[in-house]
């Protein structure tokens, strides 16, 4: 096998990692006729003692007509499934520039830093065939299908199923790898805390009725969602880790990521325009934004869950998270354009309108609010990635705590400086500072963006 699948299976190794599809659930993974020399499977993070189980059934191979290969010279030894640390892939990847260099074959069944889990030929007639191994040294490990015959096309179904032994002696399973067990607690906190800021928003609404505005509304209905959303996440780890499948808790966490995904993006885009604070009405380029991020965040969401559900296995799974990059990256964008254009109107308006201290006022927020976008969105999207690049397996969990508490912080400061007040800082204007304001605006320099 040449280097260059190998650093390809690098390559899907550090996105299942970025993308957190790796869950340690049961799985069931069907191949159709497929000639690629690597599949990966799953990854695990495992304690000494834990097991990993591959059975297949269905297994048939046939070569292409046309193809160079000859169906009768078709090595079903040459073909199997095999487990390997992650720390020994860069091993594995120099055996296979060296014999690229020498001119040599190289199978990575035949790896000495590989664990085998069984071949094709071992499967019987009916086409099953199982294989386990029990995890001496802890460390993460990846489940591969290697096939060393080019041109030859497999069918099969493949069950993955990684657990790691409660304790010693009970014979109770954690199916939840070890960097990723303290999910169930952190993602239930996150939902309490989000449950109990959407009553106090609730609370500061009604007691501010009065200058309550459409936009606290949605403001309120993100809140639900996220929390709703925590929650099933948290129903949904708890549920793989005792039983290895989610039991539909997975397909309400995509429902409500749905929603909450939107109502956020669609919240950054209505407070970015001013909408029901400085103007009840949106101009025609920001309805334009709207109606862009929308169907976008539909597109993301879909391919979030063909992610997640499908695994690395998949043919179209790379697509699929390119994908989901290209549109994340679309949005967040997207979300910049009606603030820009709310602080370059508002920078022309106190130019004109004599209203200085309140332009001054509404210019500065926009610009703490801009930056803390691109910050949040910088942090969430670009900076975890890199953070989860050197963190070691057994802490996977830190990754969930950064996003969370980065996402805690961004909806405290948006709620806080929008939240319905008497004196809100878009309207209330004492007299006694227009006059300083005024001064101020002479000397403010340009906010380039």
């Amino acid at each position: 096998m040449a280097a260059p699948v190998f650093l390809v299976v690098v390559a899907l190794h550090l996105l299942i990692f970025f993308h957190d599809v790796a869950r340690g659930e049961i799985k069931t993974t069907p191949i159709v006729s497929d000639s690629r020399a690597v599949v990966l499977f799953e990854e695990f993070g495992f304690k000494p003692g834990g097991v990993a189980e591959v059975s297949v059934s269905g297994v048939s191979w046939s070569v292409p007509e046309g193809s160079s290969s000859q169906l009768r010279a078709v090595d079903p030894r040459l073909m199997g499934f095999i487990l390997i640390s992650n720390t020994l892939f860069f091993k594995i990847t120099n055996e296979s520039d060296y014999a690229e260099e020498t001119g040599g074959a190289f199978c990575p069944l035949t790896s000495e830093y590989v664990l085998p889990l069984f071949r094709l030929n071992d499967i019987a007639p009916d086409g099953k065939g199982k294989g386990s191994v029990t995890i001496a040294a802890a460390d993460q490990y990846t489940v591969l299908f290697s096939s060393c015959q080019d041109g030859v096309e497999v069918t099969m179904d493949v069950r993955t199923e990684m657990y790691n032994i409660r304790r010693p002696g009970s014979g109770g399973r954690e199916y939840l790898p070890v960097g990723l067990l303290p999910l169930p607690g952190i993602f239930a906190a996150a939902s309490a805390v989000y449950f109990a800021f959407m009553a106090a928003w609730v609370f500061v609404c009604v007691k501010q009725r009065a200058t309550v505005e459409r936009i606290h509304v949605v403001m309120g209905a993100l809140l639900l969602f996220k929390g709703l959303k925590l929650a099933c996440a948290a129903e949904d780890a708890w549920y793989v880790e005792r039983t290895g499948t989610p039991h539909g808790w997975d397909v309400a966490f995509y429902v409500f990521g749905f929603f909450k995904g939107i109502l956020l993006f669609t919240v950054i885009v209505l407070i970015g325009t001013g909408w029901s604070f400085v103007k009840p009405y949106l101009q025609e380029r920001e309805k334009n934004v709207l109606m862009i991020i929308i169907p976008l965040q539909v597109i993301e969401n879909i391919a979030s869950a063909v992610i997640g559900e499908t695994g690395p296995a998949g043919r179209d799974w790379l697509a699929w998270n390119q994908i989901f990059l290209l549109v994340d990256v679309i949005c967040c964008c997207a979300v910049f354009f009606p603030i820009i254009w709310s602080i370059r109107n508002l920078r022309e308006a106190s130019k004109t309108d004599g209203k200085a201290a309140r332009n001054l006022k509404k210019l500065t927020l926009f610009k703490q609010f801009y930056l803390v976008v691109v910050g949040y969105l910088y942090f969430t999207r670009i900076a975890v990635s890199a953070f989860a690049a050197v963190l070691s397996y057994k802490y996977q969990w830190v990754v969930n705590v950064s996003v969370e508490a980065a996402s805690l912080a961004f909806y405290v400061f948006v709620f806080y400086n929008f939240q319905p007040v008497e004196r809100n800082p878009y309207l209330y204007v004492a007299e006694e500072e227009e006059e300083a304001a005024g001064g101020q605006l002479e000397l403010e320099g340009t906010f380039e963006i």
